[in-house]
Parts: structure tokens; C-alpha cells; sequence
């Protein structure tokens, strides 16, 4: 990994270096450990939140905010008194040019790779996930190789010959107490507060871990054991989440490779927020053919789009959106192998909080490749 990371930071500048790694792991920290909490906390209502719903919102903050950021680049090269249908005319020729169509390719590869990452989320705890999902440094090298024609030297092979070796000792089975762990004897072995009076008994110092166990003994002698009792744990899918991260991180590997690309050797003369523009435009089709009609769309009808939002979930959906925006300028003024690296330093992070407040198995093979 250090290798690896001299040689981005040498090829970007270090300004640029540093700038992507600070933005990159607090980014990459806060939104995977929002996400897996998104998933595994207590619903709101009888219903776990659509994924495909999450992803769709997500595309359309994105989709506002570089459309605002676009008509504001395009209004400084009009004249002031330039009529406001003459600048939309200017926007929609800019996301309609001819070129703009092959923003679908990897507009459909970011869906896509979104909700795999819901999946893995869900099925992985936060270390895991982030070890695993350091395979598109890999992915994104071989494609840069293929794709831009990019050299990488005798040390940098070498590097992610090691980071494959890395990922394959992860993505081995953990054992049944591993598998086990958010479980203790068959009873949560954490608290996550589900109304206002739970939280500031939480802040008060109450042992909230006991209230929890009086309140289900009490739940069992009257009518209202259905609102006391909690919800079925969520059940965590090794297999699936491994499955899901190692797919998403070959995703995210071509779709980031392929757009800067588009950015750097396009002949059209378009800014990163028309870019982005076209390219929140065509992953909102995909998000809402795919996710919200194919993949919820029952689901959704029955229970409603906002089904199990809280303010934990729209957290989740602002930071994803925030990072969508923050890697496409870091692709522009760098490139996807160093933006892939300004995420390591979150791994040991995402480490040490998960010790701290998901009592995480500390294994030799964990600790050995987070360091």
C-alpha cells in the first residue's frame, strides 16, 4: 500500500494528494458506518427502507446540485442581460451533445454498483466490507491499463499482487463465533434506541442493555407484546456480502475508469458539472427502471417509496451523494488510482470504531491486513 501510494502521489502532485486523502477517508469512514447502521438499526415501521429508493434520491440530490452548479459556469460566459432561455438552451445542447449518450454506459455501472453496496453493507460489518472493497484498486489499474493506456512500474505490480493475496485471506469464512458476534445467546448484544425516551435515557447513563431486558419481560404480560418486543435481527449473509463487495468493487473499477476517460480525451469542451449533469441524468433512468420498477417495484407499491426513513437514512443518502460529487473532481484533477487511495487510512479507522462500538472479533488475519 505504501508503495502504491508514493507512486500516486508522485504522478498527482502533492497537493492534489493530500487534498483527495483528507476529503477521501472522512468521507469513505462516516458513509460506510451510516450505511451498515441504516441497515441493521430497528425500522421505523414494519418495513426495513427500499435500497432502490435510497439510490434513486441519491441521483437526484446529485442531479440538483450539479445542474445548479452548471447553469452557474454557464451564466459567467453569457452576457448579463442574456435571457434565462437562452442559458437553459445552453444546458440542455451541453447534456444533449453527441457525445453526451455515452454517460449511459457508466451511469448504469454507479447504479448498479450503489445497490450492490446496499447488499454488501448489510451482510458485511464495516471492516470487512472496507478490506474487501479495496479489490478496485486492483480492478481499476488493470482497467486503467487496458482502457488509458497507463504504465504501472515493477512496484506497483507488485503491490496489488499483495492486495489480491490480501482480499482472498478476507474473503475466507469467519468462524461461528465471528458470524455470530452481533448475537449473545440468542439476544442483541447491542442497544440501538428507537424513540427519543430511549436516546436520553441512553445520555442520562441509564444501562440501557438492562432496561432492554425489563422491557422484555414486561412486554409478556399484556396485550401490547408486539409493540415492545424488538424487531428480528437482521441476518448477516457472509457469502452474499463478500459476493456483493468483490462485484461492486469490479463495478466501480470500470465505471470510474471509464467516465475519466470520457473527461480527459472527450473533444467536447464540457465542464465536470455538465458531466455530471449527464451523467446523475441517465443513472436516474437506470436507478428508477431497474431499482424502484424492477427490483422494489411490488414492494414499493404495497408499502409506500418513503417506507422506513429516518433522519439515519437520509444521512446515508447525503454522504453517498456528497461522495459522488467528491470523486468526480478528484477524477478530474487526478486520477481514479490515486482517488482509490485516499480511502486506505479508513480502513484502520473503520477498525478501530468498529471495535469501539460493534465489539468486532479482533483476528490476526483483521488486524494484520488493516495495518
Amino acid at each position: 500500500m505504501a508503495i502504491l501510494e508514493t507512486a500516486a502521489s508522485k504522478a498527482a502532485g502533492p497537493g492534489a494528494y493530500r487534498s483527495t486523502k483528507g476529503n477521501g477517508f472522512a468521507k469513505n469512514v462516516s458513509l460506510i458506518f451510516v450505511m451498515h447502521y441504516s441497515r441493521v438499526m430497528p425500522p421505523e415501521g414494519d418495513h426495513r427502507y427500499f435500497t432502490s429508493t435510497a439510490v434513486f434520491l441519491n441521483e437526484v440530490i446529485k442531479l440538483a446540485i450539479s445542474l445548479t452548479l452548471a447553469l452557474y459556469e454557464t451564466s459567467k460566459t453569457l452576457a448579463p442581460s442574456t435571457p434565462a432561455t437562452v442559458l437553459f438552451e445552453q444546458i440542455y445542447n451541453g447534456v444533449f451533445s453527441n457525445d453526451g449518450w455515452m454517460l449511459a454506459v457508466p451511469a448504469a455501472l454507479y447504479t448498479f454498483q450503489n445497490l450492490l453496496q446496499y447488499v454488501a453493507v448489510e451482510n458485511l460489518d464495516p471492516v470487512h466490507f472496507q478490506v474487501l472493497y479495496q479489490v478496485k484498486i486492483l480492478t481499476t489499474a488493470v482497467f486503467s491499463v487496458f482502457l488509458l493506456r497507463r504504465q504501472l512500474g515493477f512496484k506497483g505490480w507488485a503491490s496489488l499482487v499483495i492486495l489480491t493475496i490480501g482480499v482472498c485471506i478476507v474473503s475466507l469464512p469467519p468462524s461461528e463465533k465471528t458470524t455470530n458476534s452481533l448475537l449473545l445467546h440468542g439476544v442483541p448484544d447491542h442497544f440501538f434506541p428507537r424513540s427519543k425516551h430511549e436516546i436520553g435515557q441512553t445520555v442520562a447513563g441509564a444501562d440501557v442493555p438492562e432496561a432492554a431486558l425489563h422491557l422484555s419481560r414486561r412486554s409478556a404480560t399484556y396485550e401490547g407484546i408486539a409493540k415492545d418486543l424488538p424487531p428480528a435481527d437482521p441476518i448477516m449473509n457472509f457469502s452474499v456480502g463478500v459476493t456483493a463487495a468483490l462485484v461492486s468493487a469490479v463495478v466501480s473499477g470500470l465505471a470510474g475508469v471509464y467516465f475519466e476517460k470520457l473527461l480527459k480525451e472527450s473533444s467536447t469542451n464540457a465542464s465536470v458539472w455538465m458531466r455530471n449533469v449527464q451523467l446523475s441524468f441517465y443513472s436516474l433512468i437506470a436507478a428508477f427502471l431497474g431499482g424502484c420498477m424492477y427490483q422494489d417495484g411490488a414492494g414499493i407499491q404495497e408499502h409506500g417509496f418513503f417506507e422506513g426513513y429516518n433522519a439515519v437514512v437520509w444521512a446515508a443518502i447525503l454522504l453517498q451523494a456528497a461522495g459522488g460529487l467528491l470523486a468526480s473532481l478528484v477524477i478530474r484533477d487526478a486520477d481514479n488510482i490515486v482517488k482509490n487511495f485516499a480511502t486506505s487510512i479508513s480502513i484502520v479507522i473503520s477498525f478501530v470504531v468498529s471495535v469501539w462500538i460493534f465489539d468486532f472479533a479482533v483476528t490476526l488475519t483483521v488486524s494484520y491486513l488493516s495495518a
